[in-house]
């Protein structure tokens, strides 16, 4: 770990200038440039409260506020993890002719969707200001569930960053999985209502991602006690499969460009 913690320190300038760079990159030629940011996950709302009110005829306290919270830390995780499969063969060129931490392409990548999760959240911000909901210091947990959802995206990013060196399919396994648990996260959702008994048990504790957004629901909208002792284990498993993560990247990464 000091040596993962040293190539931090070592590249940190690397990552903060890529993670600029594809931000200025995916705006470029773009008539609304960085309006699309804030238009993707409002259009995003709109279409699933339409969906939920209209189309199902359920209610929700706060649902514009829900639905973002959710929709937000799902796009978080679903690009890192997604997009990290390939990243080795996307930066190939470059890998080939200087030596590279292969997690620094991940982290700079976190740094983009981070981003776009600070957007999503003002919006939160936004809808909560509008919903005038009242403000207490449980909603400070969001900053450890937070944490927790960097933790994780990035632990089972570097296992699958190795993975996809070796295995060409991993994309489409994992586009499959990320899909299964989209709708298994309840995003558009309230699982604590809308499920019971043993499903409603392991959906929300046993499904990272769903804990996490129902935890940040809960308390940043809801005012309802966080699940400390879940926090704790998700947190426990966030740093076992990092270090395990890490520990391939830096046994295997020397062959990697020969692979791919």
């Amino acid at each position: 770990m000091i040596r993962f913690l040293k190539d931090i320190q070592k590249y940190w300038r690397y990552i903060l200038y890529s993670a600029r760079a594809q931000l200025k990159d995916e705006v470029a030629g773009s008539f609304l440039n960085w309006l699309w940011w804030i238009l993707d996950p409002l259009l995003f709302m709109l279409v699933y409260t339409f969906v939920y009110t209209i189309v199902f005829g359920r209610s929700q306290d706060y649902l514009c506020a829900f639905i973002f919270i959710g929709y937000t830390t799902w796009q978080f995780f679903n690009r890192c993890v997604n997009g990290s499969v390939k990243l080795v063969k996307q930066y190939q060129s470059v890998l080939s002719k200087v030596y590279l931490p292969k997690f620094i392409l991940i982290l700079s990548n976190m740094m983009v969707y981070g981003f776009k999760l600070l957007i999503g959240f003002g919006l939160v911000i936004v809808t909560m200001l509008l919903y005038r909901v009242p403000w207490t210091l449980k909603m400070l947990w969001i900053f450890p569930y937070l944490l927790l959802l960097f933790l994780l995206s990035f632990g089972l990013s570097c296992i699958l960053l190795h993975g996809g060196v070796y295995m060409e399919d991993l994309s489409n396994i994992i586009r499959v999985v990320l899909r299964l648990m989209f709708y298994l996260s309840g995003i558009f959702y309230n699982p604590e209502t809308q499920l019971e008994g043993l499903a409603q048990y392991a959906m929300i504790r046993l499904n990272p991602t769903c804990f996490i957004i129902t935890q940040l629901r809960n308390t940043m909208l809801y005012n309802k006690a966080p699940l400390t002792s879940w926090l704790l284990v998700w947190t426990v498993i966030g740093l076992l499969v990092s270090i395990i993560g890490i520990k391939l990247i830096y046994k295997y990464e020397r062959r990697y460009v020969k692979s791919v």
